[in-house]
């Protein structure tokens, strides 16, 4: 027969009994929490030290532990584990604030030759050069010693957070400008219009570099039900250049122009203004949205438009606003669509392709909307 204990009982409400016999039941806690909610609920129903070790598969040291947090402390301090320090603390606050402010620095400063700090590369410079700056607690500091003391913070030296510096001074004009024009294109859309007041059409205009002309160097193999569910491809390909697209869409209607080039100068951007010219009827404004790329102001442009006088108006976004521009849009289903996983046999292959796939798009033209007008009340 279980021994009685010569401890006092343990009483537990019935709240605290079903909070007990919930975290026993829990697959989410902590197993030394579900142990001792064991030995309480077991000690409270028979008193019996030697019944809570069977019940919670323990000794009785650690019954006797338990119960006794138990009955000075309460079941709820019983669960947890009491906070203490074995010894004093062997980091000094000097030393962590050293610590901390070599983190803010770049490795190249201190003659090393990366560019960031990894929390290793920080551990063995500080295990180094720490007792040289009077700080011989860090003689010894670990990865985890430098971890937490820089989690204290917060701070992350090996990692880097991108952000887009405002360089024009003009930002918030210009967007406000750009913003203007895609309201009033709403409202006229809205009205079932087509063009804008005064028989004005706008256009959204931009270029894409870049866009490569790979070949394959083995045939891909197509889908085998039961066996291999995806097409299979030869992870080499041959490259065969790249081409630049020079694209506009139309706000009103959702026409999309598309000239695949193999360089995007100002000749190139003149191309593209001609074929605009031609499409829309003589002697109608033309107001184009385009970013400050040197084609599109460049002399030689300066001079075709002179030609032109009155036919073209440009609203610029500002530096670093090319996401104002409704053309990235078109870019992005671009490579969403025809051009998401594309191979070629040859550079001339990829222009016929890319003014097929912008032909399938005049078909079921999509007019691009600018939802987030909250920008220009800010």
């Amino acid at each position: 027969m279980a021994r009685k204990s010569e401890r006092p009982a343990l009483v537990l409400s019935e709240e605290a009994r079903e909070a007990l016999e919930q975290l026993v039941r829990s697959r989410i806690g902590q197993a030394r929490e579900i142990e001792r909610a064991r030995i309480l609920l077991e000690y409270a129903a028979t008193g019996s030290v030697s019944g809570a070790a069977r019940a919670a598969g323990v000794t009785r040291a650690t019954v006797y532990k338990c119960i006794d947090k138990g009955l000075s402390m309460g079941w709820e301090t019983a669960l947890r584990d009491r906070w203490h320090r074995p010894h004093p603390p062997s980091l000094t606050l000097a030393a962590k604030a050293w610590l901390v402010d070599l983190a803010c620095t770049r490795p190249t400063e201190h003659g090393l030759a990366a560019e960031l700090w990894t929390i290793r590369s920080l551990a063995e410079y500080a295990r180094r050069h720490g007792p040289e700056a009077g700080h011989d607690c860090l003689s010894r500091a670990a990865k985890a010693t430098v971890h937490r003391i820089l989690a204290a913070q917060p701070v992350q030296p090996h990692k880097v957070t991108y952000y887009l510096e405002k360089r024009d001074p003009d930002f918030g004009r210009k967007m406000q400008e750009v913003l203007m024009v895609y309201e009033e294109i709403n409202l006229v859309n809205a009205n079932g219009q087509n063009d804008s007041p005064g028989g004005r059409y706008t256009v959204c205009v931009d270029e894409k570099p870049g866009v490569q002309a790979l070949q394959r160097v083995a045939p891909d193999l197509p889908p085998v039900p039961g066996v291999h569910p995806t097409w299979a491809r030869d992870h080499e390909y041959r490259r065969l250049g790249t081409a630049s697209i020079l694209a506009g869409i139309d706000l009103h209607t959702g026409q999309v122009f598309a000239r695949v080039e193999r360089r995007h100068r100002s000749r190139e951007f003149i191309g593209l203004l001609a074929e605009l010219d031609a499409y829309y009827p003589a002697g109608a404004p033309i107001r184009v949205i385009l970013d400050n790329h040197s084609a599109h102001i460049s002399r030689e442009t300066r001079a075709w438009l002179a030609q032109h006088p009155n036919r073209f108006e440009y609203v610029h976004t500002p530096k670093h606003g090319s996401w104002l521009n409704l053309a990235e849009c078109l870019f992005s289903k671009m490579s969403r669509t025809f051009l998401r996983h594309l191979r070629v046999d040859s550079w001339s292959e990829l222009r016929q392709r890319i003014l097929l796939g912008v032909e399938e798009m005049n078909q079921t033209p999509v007019i691009f909307r600018w939802k987030k007008l909250d920008l220009l009340r800010a």
